[in-house]
């Protein structure tokens, strides 16, 4: 029986050596087939995958001790947090009165407010062109935004007649403009 089994060895590392077939009664490990990846042009509906981790399975709850979550439902055992309905909102202090409650209010915002760009008439100075419009003054780098509004303000001055387009202006900077011989234009928003 042994002499078999030695024979059998030789017979099977012989085969396994040379690619030739082997010997009746003799089984070799196949090689196992290589995946072949899909080129990018050929993905379509029929070959999508979700990717791994994807979809979580669903981690069911109070199905007592063999469900594999415990006879408390991975909640532990007693106290706040194993009861339903626990709710721990941001600055909850264990039920002490939080601070954010202790602390009186105090002031407003006024929602109804008015920002402005503010834009100077020495600002405006500097500029070449004759007509003067927010796109043009945030190419110039005088404002941040076209889109939020400009005021004109009276500091400085203006020697050449421009015409100047914003959504408000100081009585000066009107005056100022006007008597450099210049027009105004109000924008309404």
């Amino acid at each position: 029986m042994k002499k078999k089994i030695l024979k059998l060895k030789k017979t099977v590392k012989k085969n396994l050596k040379s690619p030739k077939k082997p010997a009746k009664g003799v089984r070799v490990k196949e090689r196992k087939k290589e995946k072949v990846e899909i080129p990018a042009r050929e993905i379509a509906l029929f070959n999508l995958k979700a990717p791994a981790g994807a979809h979580k399975r669903r981690k069911y709850l109070g199905r007592g001790p063999s469900s594999g979550h415990g006879k408390t439902s991975t909640r532990g055992s007693k106290g706040q947090t194993s009861r339903a309905g626990r709710d721990f909102y941001l600055g909850f202090e264990g039920g002490q009165t939080p601070l954010i409650r202790r602390i009186p209010k105090r002031g407003f915002t006024n929602k109804f407010k008015k920002e402005y760009q503010i834009v100077n008439l020495s600002d405006l100075n500097r500029i070449k062109e004759s007509t003067i419009t927010p796109q043009l003054l945030e190419e110039k780098g005088i404002i941040k935004d076209k889109q939020k509004k400009v005021k004109v303000l009276g500091d400085g001055s203006i020697q050449n007649p421009i015409s100047v387009a914003a959504h408000a202006f100081s009585k000066r900077a009107l005056d100022q403009i006007q008597k450099a011989g210049g027009k105004i234009e109000v924008i309404n928003v």
